[in-house]
Formats: C-alpha cells, structure tokens, sequence
C-alpha cells in the first residue's frame, strides 16, 4: 500500500449541505431556513444576549460596586524573594526588574514580609509593610524610601 492509496473509512467524511441548488436537491427554495421569520432573513440573527425586545439580563441586574479610578497599583516583592542577593549589597528597583522579581512597576515596587531574610541588605524600594521593616532591621539590613 501507498500513500496515494489510502482512503477513508466508511462513513467517516460526509458532503457539505448545498443549499439553493433547486427542489430536487431537498434543500432548494427556502434554503433550510423555514418560511418567513427573523431567522429566514438575511442578516436576521440579532445581537448576542438579545432577548426578543424583553429587557436583557445585563439590563435587569442591579449595578454594583465602585471602581477608584486613582487606585495604585504596587508591584509586590516578599522578603524570602531576596535571599538571592549577595550580603552586604544593595537593592533597588533596577536591581528586582534585572532579577526578574518585578516585571510591571506601576505605582512602585511594596516590599511585604512574607518569609524570612537572613543577609543584611540595604534595600531601595518605594513602600514597605511594617513587619518587612522589623525583619530587615533584626537581619541586620535597612530600608530606604526611594
């Protein structure tokens, strides 16, 4: 057997309906779409969540909530992400984005304490939670405001 050989199994590829192609066809005149109707017509399938001139449920559910259109946005850096620094050293911003710690700063960089930190590092960052603050100082290290 050759390539050119091989053929499908029994049933396994059907033909594409052709439709408008006469009565004798079996899908001639109306095409499939029945007689008259939004759907008979062209163009006639309507908006999606459209509900027949019933008011849409995106329509009939109360609004919710308040988006701040001011909210900043801080990227995150934990103390356990900075043990790959070396002792002594001092990071900042550029230093976390080189590392791959921070990819989008936003607002700036928020440095949390999740985790530990054993090396005394002086660290550049635009906001940290008091508990980071503790476990630098008690590491040794310091914190600056950038």
């Amino acid at each position: 057997m050759n390539l050119g050989e091989l053929r499908a199994p029994e049933g396994a590829s059907k033909n594409r309906k052709r439709l408008g192609r006469g009565s004798g066809s079996g899908h001639g005149k109306t095409s499939g779409r029945g007689h008259k109707g939004q759907r008979a017509r062209s163009g006639g399938r309507g908006k999606t969540g459209f509900e027949g001139g019933q008011m849409p449920l995106q329509r009939r559910l109360p609004k919710r909530g308040f988006t701040n259109i001011f909210r900043k946005e801080y990227a995150i850096v934990n103390l356990s992400d900075l043990d790959r620094f070396d002792k002594g050293s001092t990071v900042d911003v550029a230093m976390l984005v080189a590392a791959g710690l921070v990819n989008k700063i936003g607002a700036g960089v928020k440095l949390l304490a999740d985790g530990d930190i054993k090396k005394s590092l002086t660290i550049k960052v635009h906001k940290f939670s008091q508990s980071a603050k503790a476990k630098v100082e008690a590491a040794g290290g310091r914190i600056e405001v950038v």
